[in-house]
């Protein structure tokens, strides 16, 4: 699980994460997507938190890298499943909840980690 190639993985994919979300949505996605707000207002934050977002991203990298990582092998049985099931918990619940509370006013930390 934490083997080199795994955190280098990691590491790559959180800072892709981090930069390659404010590259395709805030600046090549932008005026298209101005062009077609929905209704509801104050949904984003004006400033994000940006700590909690690094972090989720290195949490939603980390079950990314682990989940791929392991994939491959052809070791399909309960306990395997158990854990892909566990990562992917990891992945929505702490990774992307951590990058919601960060960007939006939707939940508060709370909701959000639940």
């Amino acid at each position: 699980m934490f083997t080199k190639t795994n955190l280098v993985s990691t590491i790559v994919t959180a800072i892709w994460s981090f930069m390659g979300g404010y590259f395709l949505w805030g600046i090549l996605a932008d005026g298209f997507l101005n062009n077609h707000l929905g209704t509801a207002t104050g949904v984003g934050k004006e400033m994000s938190e940006f700590g909690i977002l690094g972090l989720g991203c290195l949490i939603q990298a980390f079950a990314f890298s682990t989940i791929f990582s392991h994939w491959g092998k052809a070791r399909y049985t309960t306990l395997v499943g158990l854990k892909f099931g566990m990562l992917i918990g990891v992945l929505v619940g702490f990774g992307n909840g951590s990058i919601e509370y960060a960007t939006t006013h939707v939940l508060d930390m709370t909701g959000a980690m639940v």
